[in-house]
């Protein structure tokens, strides 16, 4: 699996669009899925995303099509393509879940919005409420009910995760998805009616059965699996003993700058999270 240029496409200056061009003259960045697979170039310029006049160049029938925007003056678009859609010659389709690793941060930032963007206008074609095709709103990213009203956006759904410190130590736990080796920090999606420093305690109750006090907030990360807001944070440890939930961890440990384990990839808002406590020991990361 080719990784995604780093260099191709930035998003440092990313202007968000609704309407698409009507005269488009110049070429445009096509983000390309196949359910969570995206298509990237294999040969000249490998691993970036396919920059071309009009995605019929490809050959490829798509199923939906979505305008994003403009990316530092050029036009972008996301496309759905059938589950059995084969690359075209000098090209691959990469599983965002590995691809992600080898994007830079503004490329992730990019290519998140466009899946999830793809996501949306696959599964909002019809009314939950009444079953009416729904139709495309003009002006802003929804989607209307024809018959009854209903309004349909961009589904987010807000995520915690947090670091556990306790002393120079922190708490790290495998999922049993995980690859072999890797462990990460608990996180988990927050429940309705419940705010995001509750969610933590009650995560972290529930996966590793201990107690967490002086939590703080540390940054959010737009995360596409599917369609998560990371909110993350720190905390302390304040009592009990480490209890595997045995579903969503089946290991949970302490570990010191000494032993750490395989960590997630740089991008990731967990590693930016353990990369602060690493300098925080003293560490050049």
């Amino acid at each position: 699996m080719t990784p995604i240029n780093r260099e191709n496409p930035v998003c440092s200056e990313f202007i968000i669009g609704i309407e698409p061009p009507a005269d488009r003259k110049e070429k445009a960045f096509w983000f390309i899925f196949r359910g969570r697979e995206i298509l990237l170039k294999l040969n000249k310029n490998p691993g970036a995303i396919p920059k071309l006049g009009d995605f019929g160049e490809l050959g490829l029938s798509g199923i939906r099509e979505q305008y994003l925007g403009m990316l530092e003056g050029t036009h972008c678009y996301s496309v759905e393509l059938a589950e059995n859609t084969q690359p075209p010659e000098g090209m691959e389709f990469a599983d965002l879940r590995q691809a992600y690793s080898g994007m830079s941060e503004k490329s992730f930032a990019l290519v998140n919005k466009a899946v999830q963007i793809m996501e949306w206008d696959r599964t909002n074609q019809y009314c939950s409420r009444c079953g009416t095709k729904t139709a495309q709103k003009p002006s802003e990213r929804g989607k209307e009910c024809p018959d009854c009203g209903e309004l349909f956006y961009p589904r987010i759904s807000p995520a915690v995760i947090v670091l556990i410190r306790k002393g120079h130590e922190i708490l790290l736990a495998r999922s049993p998805n995980f690859p072999t080796g890797r462990y990460g920090l608990i996180a988990g999606f927050v429940e309705p009616g419940e705010s995001a420093e509750a969610a933590v305690i009650r995560e972290t109750r529930e996966e590793v059965g201990i107690k967490v006090k002086n939590i703080n907030y540390f940054g959010t990360q737009a995360w596409p699996f599917p369609n998560s807001l990371m909110i993350g944070f720190t905390a302390e440890y304040d009592s009990g003993e480490i209890q595997p939930d045995g579903f969503e961890i089946e290991d949970a440990q302490w570990f010191s700058v000494e032993n750490l384990p395989d960590l997630p990839g740089k991008i990731s808002i967990a590693r930016k999270l353990i990369d602060h406590f690493l300098k925080e020991e003293g560490l050049e990361v």
